[in-house]
């Protein structure tokens, strides 16, 4: 017998229902569990960018339990007034939403610490490269004058061209770049080839390029440089110590 038109659409209306009520219950249900691996994720890359051993040669990560030992003894996180580069007292990284980092009303930063003192710092990175917003973070040295390690986390890049930003080739082309050098920074600047490596030219660093993803790799040189600028204030604190 068929069905009116009030009945199929009251059906639906109750399938659609029910649908909504099952998803939202998921989702709320599974919100903690997403928060705790967004947590992980982000000790993980840090660490990474200091070149601690979360991966092994086989490119395996360290399982949860060893990532959130080892950020637990060395990594202490703070939070930088950005008008002052003063930390700001009793703030973590964890106490701000990602949008107000992004928009750095805020400047966290990461101490990587050997006995009682900090040897490294790491700081987050993001901005456009040529199809989506790419994210990382930036370690550099105890006298905040090399990059130390590089990673990059999140992107939406073209695989094989713009995505090349996170292997390992491209990233490590920046450990051991001169950021500060004769009372003055330089800029790290990624060429549009290969230019062997790394190389010192003046103020620049030059580091090799991706070959087709010009314009991803000029995105990434200007959101870095960039974000080493707003640490600038911390950084020649450190310098004069």
């Amino acid at each position: 017998m068929p069905k009116s038109d009030a009945y199929v659409i009251g059906y639906a209306a109750v399938v659609c229902l029910a649908s909504s009520l099952l998803l939202a219950v998921a989702t709320v249900g599974l919100k903690k569990q997403q928060d705790k691996m967004v947590e992980l994720d982000r000790k993980f890359n840090v660490l990474k960018a200091f070149q601690a051993p979360v991966v092994d040669a086989k490119g395996v990560r360290a399982p949860a339990a060893e990532v959130e030992a080892l950020f637990a003894k060395h990594v202490r996180s703070l939070v930088l007034d950005p008008a002052t580069g003063l930390p700001i007292e009793g703030r973590a990284a964890s106490d701000y939403t990602d949008r107000e980092i992004e928009a750095r009303t805020v400047l966290p930063l990461y101490e990587w610490i050997e006995g009682d003192r900090a040897t490294k710092y790491a700081l987050p990175t993001s901005g456009k490269g040529l199809w989506s917003t790419i994210y990382g973070y930036l370690a550099v040295d105890g006298a905040a004058s090399k990059i130390v390690g590089l990673s990059f986390y999140r992107h939406g890049e073209t695989p094989g061209l713009g995505g090349e930003v996170e292997k390992d080739w491209f990233v490590k082309n920046f450990e051991g770049a001169t950021i500060y050098a004769d009372g003055a920074p330089r800029r790290v600047v990624v060429a549009k080839g290969k230019v062997g490596g790394r190389r010192s030219a003046g103020a620049e660093e030059q580091v090799d390029g991706i070959s087709g993803a010009t314009l991803t790799g000029k995105g990434v040189m200007q959101f870095l440089n960039r974000d080493i600028e707003r640490y600038g204030a911390y950084f020649e604190r450190l310098r004069k110590d």
